[in-house]
């Protein structure tokens, strides 16, 4: 149990920071709201009227987020193998490859694909 307490501490403290930012922000921040500070602020540029639905993104945003949550997650795999590759051996060797020869091929079919182009 004592290996847990180092992971509990970091959890309260992140806990008791998010806690703290929301009392504070409600405590110091503006009490008086108007018609500006409620608008949409989007840098600077006046907000464009949106359909109904708020309009549709292209498919190619979420082409993309699945795409770097992909390769994103290959690399978390990555990380441990690192750092654990001399006693893995051969065995290791041989899965991560697999592993990274899986994923190659997925990014060579969306490349083929074209999910990779900007139009």
């Amino acid at each position: 149990m004592s290996s847990y307490v180092p992971i509990i501490v970091l959890g309260a403290v992140g806990a008791g920071f998010v806690v703290v930012s929301i009392v504070m922000g409600a405590l110091v921040g503006p009490k008086r709201w108007n018609r500006v500070k409620v608008d949409a602020y989007e840098c600077g540029i006046e907000p464009t009227p949106q359909p109904a639905g708020h309009g549709r993104f292209p498919i190619k945003y979420y082409l993309t987020a699945m795409l770097f949550i992909v390769f994103d997650i290959e690399i978390i795999f990555l990380y441990p193998w690192a750092v654990r590759f001399d006693q893995l051996g051969l065995f290791g060797l041989v899965e991560m490859a697999l592993f990274v020869i899986i994923v190659f091929v997925a990014y060579a079919y969306v490349w083929r694909r074209g999910g990779l182009d900007w139009d």
